[in-house]
């Protein structure tokens, strides 16, 4: 009886351990889907910067990011690869971060 209490013991800890991870990558599924259809709907290249605060937690403690230098980067790698007679879309959507982050893009 007790190995069976362990083994649903370990099972419901890996479960509650890989469920934010496995519910972040079914998110992130989700909107790469939407990003395309997109894409299709206005012929362009859509780069977005997405940071939702989705109740992603581990073991109750919330996990959120916010805009940094690396995001940036990320942004302007998008645009450079991009060949220039596609048209870009920009998604943007953040509860803020770095000053300096959002400096270093590329605005018209």
């Amino acid at each position: 009886m007790l190995d069976i209490l362990w083994i649903i013991f370990v099972y419901f800890f890996l479960f509650a351990f890989l469920w934010p991870y496995v519910r972040q990558r079914m998110i992130q599924s989700e909107r790469m889907n939407l990003i395309r259809k997109l894409e299709l709907i206005t012929g362009s290249r859509v780069i977005t910067m997405i940071h939702r605060q989705e109740r992603v937690s581990l073991f109750g403690i919330p996990i959120y990011r916010y805009i940094d230098i690396e995001d940036s980067e990320q942004v302007l790698r998008a645009i450079r690869t991009t060949p220039s007679d596609v048209p870009i879309t920009m998604i943007i959507h953040t509860p803020g971060g770095l000053v300096l982050a959002a400096a270093q893009m590329p605005w018209p």
